[in-house]
């Protein structure tokens, strides 16, 4: 059968490479794709922003299935057009995907059906949210409630960076949550949903922090590992029964059901899971680590879930632990410059067990540029976080790339635990 991926990130690059594994695979297409995609599929120049012009692709090329990787066309409704013109496609409904196009509504959600979650309020109005955060304890979380590209995001120590975060994120309009700051470790958690049965997947912890130690501003993510030890299967039971089943059926029961994958960011606090945010697609870098421990036919999967028939389908998955390094842009998260060239890719790549993802990249004649922020995720496989990290590390010492930067600790609290320290 004939695909089509949507997206051009290091996401994307991993589900194309899982998805070419495929023996029901025909052709891979991917818009707009990127270096490393090229490698794998074919490449159209169609604008992801043009619903009309993806739905006559897809009939021209008897597209079977489309794969929505990131989540900016599901919110914009992308899903809903190619369904309406009877294309089969991965990923949720417009409506669905408010979970992750609005803070708000996926709070208001939790609280109307008792979702273990951080206490909260919505402001539209900038008065009354400075006033809210006058008088709340700190340190106090400041949340874009729109789509913020996993950066909408503010920990405010003080009160001036609370008022600062406030001003920000209320700056274009719309709205505001402020919530407590929930205390504890967290993780990635991720799920096929079919509309009504939810098949979980490997877990995963990922790393927001610009720089080593957990330090500097947020960032779509420099780094992740699967699994997380964290997510014991007593954990991994509680979050299914109290915050992602729950969450499926709220939605169906709106009438909006979901179908695609949930992506829920935990809080693991004394009192267990809570959930801190909802992601309607898969993680960025999380997808990296999952992709190479899953031994299952990944369309297969994707079919199942479309098809609605996840209740007779199951995942097999490597024992073994995977990990993966995310090289950026030096200024990233901030300004960065482009066009800056890489060498060495494909000495990392042949690292054993090394799969060298672009997130960001393009060919300009025989060499290789960045255009973007996070532009490689450099992704191994080991039988432990620590033989994985090691084996990441090497390949990703093997690039030549002056322009870009990447953090030194990725996996670390997997490692201690490993260690014993």
């Amino acid at each position: 059968m004939n695909v089509l991926l949507i997206g051009s990130g290091g996401r994307e690059h991993a589900l194309a490479w899982a998805l070419s594994a495929s023996p029901l695979l025909s052709k891979l297409y991917c818009a707009p794709g990127n270096a490393g995609i090229a490698a794998l599929a074919d490449c159209p120049s169609l604008d992801i922003r043009d619903h009309g012009a993806i739905v006559r692709f897809c009939k021209e090329q008897h597209i079977f299935l489309v794969v929505v990787g990131p989540e900016a066309p599901l919110v914009a409704g992308l899903a809903d057009d190619l369904r309406a013109a009877g294309i089969k496609v991965f990923g949720p409904s417009k409506a669905a995907a408010q979970l992750e196009g609005s803070k708000g509504f996926t709070k208001d959600l939790c609280r109307e059906f008792d979702i273990p979650t951080a206490a909260y309020r919505r402001f539209a109005e900038r008065e009354a949210a400075l006033a809210y955060v006058d008088s709340h304890a700190l340190p106090v979380v400041i949340k874009v409630d729109g789509l913020a590209a996993g950066k909408g995001v503010s920990v405010a120590e003080t009160r001036a960076q609370a008022r600062a975060a406030v001003e920000a994120s209320l700056a274009g309009g719309g709205e505001v949550v402020i919530e407590e700051c929930l205390v504890g470790e967290e993780a990635s958690f991720f799920a096929l949903v079919d509309g009504k049965n939810v098949l979980a997947l490997a877990t995963a912890q990922d790393h927001k922090r610009a720089f080593d130690g957990e330090r500097g501003p947020n960032t779509g993510g420099m780094g992740a590992y699967s699994p997380a030890a964290v997510m014991t299967p007593r954990l991994i039971g509680r979050t299914m029964d109290a915050i992602i089943r729950p969450t499926v059926r709220a939605m169906a029961e709106r009438g909006t059901p979901f179908q695609g994958v949930l992506f829920a960011g935990l809080m693991i606090t004394e009192e267990g899971p809570k959930l801190i945010e909802y992601n309607v697609r898969f993680g960025d870098p999380e997808c990296q680590v999952l992709m190479l421990r899953l031994k299952s036919d990944l369309l297969a999967a994707l079919l199942a879930t479309v098809d609605g028939v996840l209740n007779t389908f199951d995942l097999r998955w490597h024992e073994d632990a995977a990990l993966t390094v995310v090289l950026a842009s030096r200024g990233y998260p901030g300004e960065h410059a482009q066009g800056t060239e890489l060498r060495g890719t494909e000495a990392a790549a042949a690292v054993e067990d090394v799969q060298v993802f672009h997130a960001a990249t393009a060919r300009v004649g025989a060499r290789l540029i960045a255009t973007g922020g996070r532009v490689l995720a450099v992704t191994a496989r080991a039988k432990t976080v620590s033989e994985a990290h090691r084996r990441a590390y090497a390949a990703v010492a093997r690039i030549d790339w002056p322009g870009g930067f990447y953090r030194t600790d990725i996996g670390w609290r997997a490692i201690e635990r490993e260690e014993g320290t």
